[in-house]
């Protein structure tokens, strides 16, 4: 009865590390609930107390040396693919209405876009293709 009750531990452990997990975003407590996990299953296949524990801190060592730079590697490296207003810049387009430094239109990706010329001096009559340089709120500044 003893090792049964040690496995329904490990797993209310599993379970209350996971419960801030899901609260707080810390991927910690995640690898913590997994060490856990797996001092249940050692509970559950009859190893004694000193041996689940050595279990739990090994899993959940392992996975924190493991996991966590990678996890950090991924929050620090810029995404492969980009996307939103990033994935606009670099594309070309075509002028709808006469742009210039201040104002415009262009057609870019199928819409309809507000454009100003990067150079004050530029104009860009209509039917021309231009390059998307950067885009500021709603406006695509063009060359």
């Amino acid at each position: 009865m003893a090792d049964i009750d040690a496995w329904v531990w490990w797993l209310i452990g599993a379970a209350a590390l996971g419960i801030p997990l899901v609260i707080t975003a810390m991927p910690e407590l995640g690898m913590l609930s997994v060490g856990a996990v797996a001092g249940a299953v050692t509970a559950g296949l009859g190893g004694g107390a000193v041996l689940q524990v050595v279990v739990f801190a090994a899993v959940s060592c392992a996975l924190i040396a493991v996991v966590r730079p990678i996890a950090k590697r991924q929050r620090t490296e810029p995404p492969q693919l980009a996307t939103g207003v990033d994935a606009l810049k670099g594309k070309q387009a075509v002028v709808v209405e006469q742009v210039d430094g201040s104002s415009g239109r262009i057609k870019l990706a199928g819409e309809i876009w507000s454009a100003r010329a990067l150079d004050a001096d530029a104009t860009f009559e209509p039917g021309r293709q231009v390059d998307v340089v950067d885009i500021e709120g709603a406006t695509a500044i063009v060359i």
